[in-house]
């Protein structure tokens, strides 16, 4: 199939880009980003913050995948072996289902994921990742269609797009409104991880001081983190809070 659904011209992208770049809610940020899938003939959508050493690191701000998907992306351990994940190893510009299928070095599971998004209904997509210091990180967002391929002038007009959206929402999005918490970790968990005390986490939750120790350890060892300070800037790095 060669088949493209409604290009947008340059002037449209940099219209969109002005009005992310000036909406103060998450929710704004995402419908002004939605409106322009649409009308490119894109269907779904999900952005975050990918650890390449331990993928249950990883943070998702947003995911806009139907209901089926997301259980099967989540419930059949897929998240851990996403092959448009394990490309962002090497791969550091945008790039397409189409020309993922065509590496040859691609993983014998990495093929057959992409068999299965196939036979679900998902024709190809498009994957713009954002390189963080040191490459152990990276930020992603993966855009997909069910009617069309994406074309030469998606692929060279949606990255800046994707890339300001991304940008601006992990500004603007909270932890408590993460769709997936990272490594399991609770609400209670997301606090710990600003790098306070013991004391200054049970005074701001209203629990005990060991209560508060035994949610700073749990969160550590989710997040495979030697030191406290290890944690907090694991969670700095991947968007989940703010200073």
């Amino acid at each position: 199939m060669d088949m493209h659904i409604g290009d947008v011209e340059p002037g449209d992208i940099f219209a969109a880009i002005n009005d992310i770049l000036r909406a103060t809610d998450a929710e704004t940020c995402t419908a002004i980003f939605r409106s322009v899938l649409d009308r490119c003939g894109i269907d779904t959508f999900a952005s975050g913050e990918v650890d390449l050493r331990s993928r249950s690191r990883s943070v998702f701000h947003v995911i806009d995948w139907p209901d089926d998907w997301r259980a099967y992306y989540f419930g059949s351990g897929l998240v851990h072996r996403d092959p448009l994940v394990s490309a962002l190893e090497h791969r550091v510009s945008p790039f397409t289902w189409a020309e993922l299928r065509l590496d040859r070095t691609l993983p014998q599971v990495g093929t057959e994921a992409l068999e299965r998004t196939a036979e679900a209904g998902w024709v190809d997509g498009l994957v713009v990742p954002l390189p963080r210091g040191g490459g152990k990180r990276v930020g992603i967002v993966s855009i997909v269609a069910r009617r069309s391929m994406i074309s030469a002038a998606q692929k060279h007009l949606l990255p800046a797009l994707c890339i300001c959206y991304h940008e601006r929402l992990r500004g603007l999005i909270s932890a408590q409104r993460l769709p997936v918490a990272p490594a399991g970790l609770t609400s209670r968990e997301f606090v710990v991880a600003r790098g306070m005390s013991d004391r200054q986490i049970a005074a701001e939750l209203g629990i005990a001081v060991s209560t508060a120790h035994e949610h700073v350890e749990n969160a550590r060892k989710r997040f495979e983190a030697a030191t406290r300070a290890e944690l907090a800037a694991a969670a700095v790095s991947l968007g989940i809070i703010h200073f």
